[in-house]
């Protein structure tokens, strides 16, 4: 039976303009501390204040703008303590995920997990960085699910969210998605090897990968820090 209008999830102003700024502020093409203005935003899409106030509400709910009172709006700088926050959560989450999933998963996680590959590779030879972002999503969401833990995938997503930014900006270099494609081959290859050691092994050194890469942004661009 069709669904009736009532249960349809209907699509409002405000979530055009938050699916736009998100995608903007997320891909870098507005960068951390410009300032935006409502006003401005309410004219570009043509309606009112209120879809765009609620918009940056949600935006700076996951900490991607910053609102203050009588102040100007800007795109929220990047919080090295909020990163070692969400590093350390990640890293706690997905490890136990892991060994869960060297005694849970099946011959069907591991064909999805390598049809995972599949595209990730075939997102590589297009260099197509949007595509293998997203990809990866799909990977460690097919993690929790070898693991029997897929109501942990909003903490990775969550806590993944935070340095969404700095994942572009290491995606960027011409390596980068070869190097991680190699860490989540290597994860594939553990879990079927079901050697919990080098499986955990392989895991640390994926989620490590961003540390030179805040290093590098930092030395480089410190105003995009605000801490």
């Amino acid at each position: 039976m069709a669904p009736s209008l009532a249960n349809v999830q209907r699509r409002t102003n405000a979530d055009d303009v938050f699916d736009f700024l998100h995608d903007r502020i997320v891909s870098l093409k507005l960068l951390p501390g410009t300032r935006i203005s409502e006003v401005e935003i309410a004219r570009q899409f043509g309606v009112s204040r209120q879809p765009v106030r609620e918009a940056f509400i949600r935006l700076a709910n996951i900490d991607l703008l910053l609102v203050r009172p009588q102040r100007a709006t800007e795109i929220r700088r990047f919080s090295s303590e909020k990163i070692k926050r969400s590093r350390f959560i990640r890293m706690a989450v997905e490890c136990e995920i892991l060994r869960r999933a060297c005694r849970n998963a099946t011959s069907l996680h591991h064909r999805r997990l390598n049809r995972d590959l599949e595209s990730q590779s075939r997102a590589i030879r297009n260099r197509d960085v949007k595509r293998f972002h997203a990809l990866d999503y799909d990977f460690h969401r097919h993690l929790c699910d070898a693991g029997d833990s897929a109501y942990m995938f909003s903490t990775i997503a969550e806590n993944k969210a935070l340095v969404d930014r700095l994942c572009v900006l290491s995606l960027a270099e011409p390596a980068a998605m070869d190097e991680l494609y190699d860490d989540h081959r290597r994860i594939v290859d553990e879990l079927e090897n079901r050697d919990e050691a080098s499986l955990i092994a392989a895991i640390t050194e994926h989620l490590s990968r961003l540390d030179s890469v805040i290093a590098g942004i930092r030395k480089s661009h410190a105003d995009f820090f605000e801490d």
